[in-house]
């Protein structure tokens, strides 16, 4: 059984304690504590699974201004280009108006749920635009005529219109685009869009984590997929420690495709311990999914894509005896919060007290505990398990597309090229994302946390393993 549970959250200091641990939030501006512990440190990320990417910048675009109390302000809109780690492209709009873009900045696929779009009832309509939208409706002519634009219209236009009309729904904002034909089309656009379902993620695990005894299966890890098949990578040392990776039936697999079951395979002579797979294909990945950053660029939105490589990847945990807790989170925008489940399938309770509260997960149990967070709020969590192993998860909540004013955090402006004031002459690096990128126009630039070294879209997932414990 899954259940929640959230308590109120005192800014600057909260103290979680886990297990026989501490877990602390290091929810303050000027730097971030970790919770102590005796294990060497070795670093993972955690996340759900798909594709993973770097932002090369604006590729088709023209000009849009913003409305605002300090005037108007003249900024670049249209459509970005990302190349995939593993091989692909992917072409994106921004989502997040008032955040600045970083160069080279990493994105993740992500459910619309940890970003800004899953609070948003308008996000439906986002994804009917751009599945209706330049680049998914390449025939320019076609898409002019359904839109009542005499003259036609430019990839630059169509591009510089689509990202208009997101921003109108993702952000709330008043904007328009500054070419007729572009602003015609957004019109069009926001006034004909439906909501549209989210889509499925390209790839992704429905447990990250697992745990047992050694000599059981532990399990089952599924695969989601649109790839029509995916390759099993087993443990880096299954050819030593003699975990295997099988499915249902106990033998080995190699090849999955969507649905299929997972299980590890632990020795039952083995020490206590754990062991990671990974799940990687190649596919298309579906309009309308979401991608964010560890740095706190501005989040994207997915508009086309070539065929990539994606992935995934589970732990499973396990030992003899005692509690045996598996470990995740997600960030839960809905919730303004982090969401740390564990699930128990040891053989006693694993307790935990959070915020002055102690619970226990029964054997085969799992709760899911949300640490409500401010926006901009950074978070480090350090988690001990009962056999000494060590789990770290590090982040920003970043859940709105401007940052939350009340908030006495210390705050940056980022550097980037300042767009054009209208009737202006732009000074701006066309290859890169102007937009949100404005040093001149606080409402523009937004605010970034003066820890964005840490990342504010992606949990970091630490695994501390000493190995002495496990003999």
């Amino acid at each position: 059984m899954i259940s929640s549970f959230s308590a109120p959250f005192a800014r600057g200091r909260g103290l979680v304690r886990l297990g026989a641990a501490t877990l602390v939030s290091g929810l303050v501006a000027a730097g971030v504590l970790a919770g102590a512990g005796t294990a060497a440190a070795a670093e993972v990320t955690h996340s759900q699974g798909g594709a993973t990417a770097t932002i090369g910048g604006l590729k088709t675009y023209g000009a849009a201004v913003i409305h605002a109390d300090t005037g108007d302000q003249q900024i670049s809109a249209g459509l970005f280009e990302m190349s995939v780690e593993g091989g692909g492209t992917l072409q994106t709009y921004c989502v997040d108006l008032y955040n600045p873009t970083q160069r080279d900045a990493k994105y993740r696929e992500t459910p619309w749920s940890g970003t800004s779009l899953g609070a948003n009832k308008d996000a439906g309509r986002i994804r009917w635009i751009l599945q209706n939208s330049y680049p998914q409706v390449n025939n320019l002519a076609s898409l002019a005529d359904k839109a009542g634009i005499d003259g036609g219209l430019t990839e630059q236009d169509a591009a510089t219109g689509t990202q208009v009309a997101i921003w109108r729904y993702s952000d709330g904002a008043a904007v328009d685009a500054v070419d007729p034909q572009a602003e015609q089309l957004a019109d069009y656009l926001q006034k004909t869009a439906r909501v549209v379902a989210e889509p499925e993620a390209s790839l992704t695990l429905d447990a990250s984590a697992v745990s047992g005894h050694q000599g059981e299966p532990l399990g089952p890890v599924t695969v989601h997929t649109n790839a029509s098949d995916a390759t099993v990578t087993p443990p880096l040392d299954a050819a030593t420690s003699g975990v295997r990776i099988v499915g249902k039936d106990g033998k080995v697999v190699t090849s999955v495709t969507d649905g299929t079951q997972l299980f590890f395979d632990v020795p039952a002579d083995s020490a206590d311990g754990s062991a990671e797979l990974t799940v990687q294909a190649s596919t298309t990945v579906p309009v309308g999914r979401a991608f964010t950053s560890e740095s706190r660029s501005q989040t994207q939105i997915l508009a086309g894509s070539s065929e990539s490589t994606v992935s995934a990847t589970a732990t499973a945990t396990w030992a003899k005896q005692g509690a045996v807790p598996a470990l995740s989170a997600a960030k839960n925008c809905a919730k303004t919060g982090v969401d740390i489940t564990a699930a128990n399938q040891g053989d006693q309770d694993f307790t935990f007290e959070l915020m002055g509260t102690t619970y226990a997960i029964p054997a085969g149990g799992s709760r899911t505990v949300t640490i409500p967070l401010q926006e901009d709020q950074a978070y480090d969590f350090t988690i001990n398990g009962p056999q000494g192993d060590e789990n770290r998860f590090t982040g920003v909540l970043d859940c709105l597309t401007q940052a939350d004013e009340t908030a006495d955090l210390t705050t940056q402006t980022l550097s980037e090229p300042s767009p054009a004031t209208v009737g202006g002459t732009s000074t701006a690096d066309t290859n890169l994302a102007a937009t949100g990128g404005s040093s001149a126009t606080p409402l523009i630039a937004g605010t970034a946390i003066g820890l964005v070294v840490i990342g504010g879209a992606a949990l970091l997932l630490v695994g501390r393993k000493e190995n002495e414990s496990r003999h």
